[in-house]
């Protein structure tokens, strides 16, 4: 039984039904809740949604991207992952940059040959999640926190500060986007790993589903590189959002019917490389929605 498509419609449903009108920094505007939670259950197979297709190789290389420690999109775009373009091109253009059209400016983060002075400065997004989880700023140095909790969880599985924090208050202002997902916790018990992440921000039909995802395989990672098997995944939310202009979206994916989930093979892992194979084994899906991304 797919669990996972049915509390992430019924959650789709409260915000269109329940949520309040909301400003956002934006100016689209929002229908919002605040104050949810989905558990899955990683024995029922690998949180991906089924409703709509969801962009399993984009979630995988941007995960691969935040282990690695990066802050710069040249990887992702150089690996097809186009996610945050828009807040790079944005950055860029209240930076004072002269090119008007964000896919040249794209084409000069990736081109050849290449500007590594230009990739450098305007591919660069500030100390965001990567910064955080791999090299937390101190007076002494860094904080490697990947590294930190894969040796707590191995050492000391019964701690509860199994806790990996993206949320560096010193350092917002050098950030183009503070973090949506801030934190994360790990629990050990009875041979099982468990992973709860915070958001204090969701946006619901684009942002959900790659955090579900993302974390999920996160999890897994973490299970293969400890030893442990796979528990619950949980995702914590804060500010629950369906932007105005995504609503007849959410209303078409309502109307679908759940498939089976499916499974994931990982190979290859080298987790503080940031790098390693997956394969998604029986995904069955209705197609993507598509649906503007307010950034």
């Amino acid at each position: 039984m797919n669990r996972l498509d049915e509390q992430y419609q019924s959650l789709l449903l409260r915000v269109l039904t329940e949520g309040v009108s909301k400003d956002d920094r934006t100016g689209t505007g929002t229908r919002s809740v605040f104050g949810e939670q989905i558990k899955h259950d990683m024995s029922e197979g690998f949180p991906i949604l089924t409703t709509k297709k969801v962009a399993f190789k984009t979630m995988v290389t941007e995960l691969k991207w935040f282990l690695k420690g990066d802050t710069n999109i040249k990887y992702l775009v150089d690996n097809n992952c186009n996610i945050w373009n828009g807040d790079a091109f944005n950055n860029y253009k209240s930076n004072g940059g002269k090119i008007d059209n964000q896919a040249d400016f794209i084409d000069k983060i990736k081109g050849f040959p290449q500007d590594s002075h230009f990739v450098s400065k305007h591919g660069e997004l500030g100390p965001i999640y990567g910064a955080g989880w791999r090299r937390w700023k101190t007076q002494e140095g860094t904080i490697d926190q990947i590294a930190e909790l894969v040796k707590g969880l191995k050492e000391n599985p019964e701690s509860r500060r199994h806790l990996v924090s993206a949320w560096n208050a010193g350092e917002l202002d050098q950030m183009y986007l503070p973090p949506c997902h801030y934190s994360f916790q790990c629990y050990v018990a009875d041979g099982k790993l468990s992973l709860m992440y915070h958001t204090r921000s969701q946006d619901l039909p684009l942002g959900t589903p790659f955090n579900i995802s993302s974390y999920g395989l996160l999890l897994l990672l973490l299970c293969r590189e400890t030893g442990y098997k796979p528990g619950e995944l949980i995702s914590t939310m804060g500010d629950v959002h369906i932007y105005n202009n995504q609503v007849e979206g959410a209303k078409e994916q309502l109307d679908r019917q759940a498939y089976e989930l499916p499974e994931v093979v990982i190979s290859n892992l080298d987790l503080l490389a940031g790098e390693f194979d997956v394969e998604l084994v029986g995904y069955e899906h209705h197609p993507a929605i598509k649906m503007p991304l307010s950034n």
